[in-house]
């Protein structure tokens, strides 16, 4: 597996570590592999990732249900702290835009394979639609798709008063 070792980052040259990712992620039906090219700095109490993700995913259209590839193309800036973050902040505070920080909580290692999953999953389309000239209700319409169960409200009468 793709496993980062903190302390082979500490030892490592300009505290940095380039890893390179070309693997099928299962878990987000990748079509492929999933290509990242990611450099691994050491910041004293922070550890930043940064780099490029592609590979292409197969995804269900929410308009016509045809599955269709979705090509992912996007960067990774990750930021993990070495040790647990709730000790110095025992208290709430209000996190802003760029200050989402991954506690390691004093592990040894970062789990690559785990990022990118989680960062695939976070660049998938909350809508997802096939194509701009996607027909999903002519679709569904040609191919009768109706749910049996909601054929009795095809009866019901609204009396206005």
């Amino acid at each position: 597996m793709y496993k980062i070792s903190i302390n082979e980052l500490e030892n490592s040259t300009e505290k940095t570590l380039y890893c390179s990712f070309d693997e099928e992620i299962k878990e987000v039906n990748s079509q492929g592999p999933i290509k990242a090219d990611l450099t691994i700095t050491s910041l004293g109490e922070f550890i930043e990732i940064k780099g490029k993700v592609s590979g292409i995913v197969r995804l269900e259209c929410d308009l016509c249900l045809k599955e269709f590839d979705y090509k992912l193309d996007f960067d990774i800036d990750e930021l993990y702290a070495k040790h647990a973050l709730m000790n110095d902040y025992g208290q709430e505070i209000e996190i802003k835009d760029g200050q989402f920080v991954t506690d390691l909580n004093g592990s040894d290692e970062i789990d690559i394979y785990d990022l990118l999953y989680q960062s695939v999953i976070l660049n998938i389309p909350n809508k997802k639609v096939c194509g701009i000239n996607c027909n999903g209700d002519k679709f569904l319409k040609e191919e009768n798709l109706s749910d049996p169960r909601l054929e009795v409200f095809k009866n019901i009468k609204i009396e206005d008063k």
